[in-house]
Formats: structure tokens, sequence, C-alpha cells
């Protein structure tokens, strides 16, 4: 066998392990929670040598990083597909806003373990490095963008008030979304982070179950929620669709 048939065969060897390592680590998330994830725990529920797990991720917070990576690159994936489905369909912005929303839900609850990994409290004594970033910034990215288009497109009522005092925003989230539109949308970027930050506070309220015994369909307080939400920017979201 040559060294490069030899090569190809140890990087599928090792993707494979991969593979196996991060879905058992998975499932010991939903089992043990983040705080108990470790090499260790995920080499006995493998049936794996630890020293297999270690030479893959020497650390836990290694294992714990590919995890949170791999959690916003999924939920991000799936707003980002519901979004180009909505706009091949024509809908308009408040209606691509409601369809992305619903994906990050249905994501939501059928990985909660991983919802609760990257929206959940702080796992003790990890700190996210700056790999994280990008996969963390495809959900604002995906709003952003919605917003950039209703602003284009004219689908936004300007505000009743502005957000008062200096501007409230670091240059990144300026850079990020193109710049700050002029008057009377000058601090659509702040309402948009208003927009995404209720976003994950109410599946926050929806996956760990604080709204089950307020609301008689859950579905639907969500899609009026975004509603109400979206008002905030001024777009609107239509209403007397199908939940799901």
């Amino acid at each position: 066998m040559n060294s490069a048939a030899s090569s190809n065969g140890d990087d599928a060897a090792r993707a494979k392990l991969t593979t196996v390592i991060k879905d058992t680590a998975r499932g010991q998330l939903a089992e043990l929670g983040a705080a108990g994830l470790s090499p260790e725990a995920v080499a006995r529920a493998g049936h794996l040598a630890v020293t297999d797990v270690e030479a893959v991720f020497p650390h836990r917070d290694d294992l714990l990083t590919a995890l949170v990576i791999d959690a916003y690159d999924a939920s991000g994936a799936a707003m980002e597909e519901a979004d180009e489905a909505a706009v091949k369909a024509g809908a308009t912005a408040g209606a691509r806003l409601l369809a992305v929303t619903r994906a990050l839900r249905r994501w939501s609850f059928a990985n909660p373990a991983e919802f609760t990994l990257v929206y959940g409290s702080p796992v003790p004594g990890y700190h996210a490095p700056q790999d994280t970033v990008p996969p963390a910034s495809r959900t604002p990215g995906v709003l952003a963008g919605i917003v950039r288009s209703a602003l284009m497109g004219g689908e936004l009522t300007p505000p009743r008030r502005a957000v008062p005092g200096p501007p409230l925003l670091l240059p990144a989230a300026v850079e990020a979304f193109g710049g700050v539109p002029e008057a009377p949308f000058s601090d659509i970027i702040e309402r948009g982070i208003v927009l995404w930050s209720n976003l994950i506070g109410l599946l926050v309220f929806q996956v760990f179950s604080r709204t089950h015994d307020s609301v008689r369909d859950e579905a639907a307080f969500f899609d009026y929620s975004i509603a109400v939400a979206a008002e905030s920017i001024g777009l609107v979201v239509p209403s007397g669709e199908t939940t799901d």
C-alpha cells in the first residue's frame, strides 16, 4: 500500500472515530448534562478506550467545543434552509421571519440537549473559544438578512420612538449589518438584537416547559410571540397560517 492510500485510510478511520465519539457524547449530554461530560464517560458509554477518545479530543473542553460548533451549525443551517425555501416561494420578509424561527423551534425541540448546551446555563469551567463565534453568528445572521431585506424592500414601518441616548452598538455589530441605516431606521440594529434575544428567550421558555401550563397551544403561542416581537422592528408577520 502506498503512503497516499495509507494516509486516506487513516483519515477515514479518524473521521469515523470522531463521529462515534461525538454521537456518544451527545447521548451523554442528554443523560448527564454538559457538566458530567468527560473523555472517560464517553469512552465507557461508547465502549472505547479512553486513549482513543483523547487522541481525537485531548481534553473535555475540546469535545465540548466540537459539540457547540456542531449545534450552532446545525441550528443555523436549519434556519438558512427554511429562509432559502421561503425566498424561492416569494414570501414576504414577515413570512420569512416566521419560517426561520419555526425552523429553529423545530430543531430545538428535536435536539434539547444540544439546545441546552448552547443556550442553557454556562458549563462550569468552560470558556468557548473564538472558533465558536462564526457558527454562533449564523442564527443572528439569518435574522439580520431578513431585516436588511425588509428595509431595502420598504416592508418596515418606522418606529414610534427611537432608542434614547447615544448609539448602543459595538463596531462589529454595525459592520455585520452593513452599516447604520438612516433615520427613521437608525436604531434598527438595536431592535434586531432585541428580536434575536426575544426569540432565544421564548425558546428557552418553551423547551424548558415554562409555558406549557399557561397557554393552550404552544406552537400557536410561539407564532403569536414572534409576531409581537416583530412589531418592534416594524415588520408584519402574517397571521392565520398553519402552525407546526
